[in-house]
């Protein structure tokens, strides 16, 4: 496993303590993140706010990576996002691709399917 791998393992886990200073630390100063159904976001501050409105509302998380895989300065890895939003359970396949520097993510861009989540969220389940 390279030390970048290493890194997107820890982030990844670090979403099950949903504490948004420990994931925005994750990101370098100007860092970004494209969450691929919004614009992209960047700087630590805007990641902040940007991260911690969105999970505002979530219980608990627990992402479970499936593959993940290393080359240079990029790694991606796909995933199962187990969620609790409220009383509503969310479990979302994803991939993520991260473009570290230094240590730290630069760029992360995460795609999904957004109907899997809006319908986990607004059945009666």
């Amino acid at each position: 496993m390279t030390d970048n791998e290493k890194i997107v393992r820890e982030f990844i886990a670090a979403w099950s303590r949903l504490d948004v200073e420990e994931i925005v630390a994750f990101f370098t100063p100007d860092g970004v993140y494209h969450n691929m159904m919004n614009k992209p976001v960047s700087g630590q501050d805007n990641l902040r706010k940007f991260i911690g409105g969105f999970i505002k509302n979530w219980t608990r998380t627990n992402w479970d990576i499936l593959n993940i895989t290393g080359r240079g300065d990029v790694v991606m890895a796909e995933r199962l996002d187990r969620t609790q939003v409220g009383d509503k359970s969310v479990d979302l396949p994803c991939c993520g691709v991260f473009e570290m520097q230094g240590g730290k993510i630069k760029v992360w861009r995460d795609y999904f399917d957004l109907a899997t989540y809006v319908r986990a969220t607004t059945s009666g389940n």
